[in-house]
């Protein structure tokens, strides 16, 4: 019993670190009349693994934008909407998305006013130009000077998977717009 416990701790410790035998050991002696004498166990120096844990420097991959903006004069529409008894305001009003794969287009279709409230339908086209493995902004924007209205962004394409895009509806067509924004008044139409 005593072999079998020593043979499994010096498998144990000889898998995992470096053992050096110290002294030879001695097996008990055994007379036929069942009497022993005390048994001598080897002795051993165990030295254990040395782990040292910190950081090193390596060149990696990582990904970079770069968006270099440049302010041009450009036209761009411009919508003016009378309310009876409302104070207008001018802002400007833009649609982004973030794409991956191909180069995309974003254009603003339409606007459709119901209450308090304006739905900017944009039509998100793509292109033939492959992006690789870089992700792509498009914006379109138009310039509204209005009441202060709730602004709806619906989206005519396929939604690509990232936080920026979650912010706005996706459908397919515009034979999906729900049945309120169909009744919506067209404001403005591209």
């Amino acid at each position: 019993m005593k072999k079998v416990i020593l043979t499994t701790l010096i498998l144990a410790f000889a898998i995992s670190c470096n053992v050096k035998k110290e002294e030879k050991g001695a097996l008990p002696d055994i007379d036929v009349d069942v009497s022993a004498d005390m048994g001598e166990l080897p002795e051993y120096e165990v030295n254990w693994a040395d782990i040292n844990v910190g950081t090193t420097t390596k060149m990696v991959k990582i990904p970079k934008v770069i968006v270099v903006m440049e302010e041009e004069e450009v036209e761009v529409p411009f919508i003016d909407v009378d309310m009876p008894g409302e104070d207008k305001m001018e802002r400007t009003i833009v649609i982004e998305a973030e794409v991956s794969g191909n180069e995309h287009d974003l254009n603003i279709q339409e606007i459709r006013a119901t209450d308090r409230r304006l739905y900017v339908i944009s039509k998100l086209d793509k292109l033939d130009t492959d992006l690789g493995d870089k992700t792509m902004r498009v914006q379109d924007q138009i310039e509204l000077n209005a009441p202060d209205l709730d602004v709806v962004h619906i989206i005519i394409g396929e939604r690509a998977d990232n936080v920026l895009n979650k912010q706005y509806r996706y459908i397919n067509s515009m034979n999906d717009l729900s049945e309120k924004v169909k009744k919506a008044k067209i404001i403005y139409s591209k």
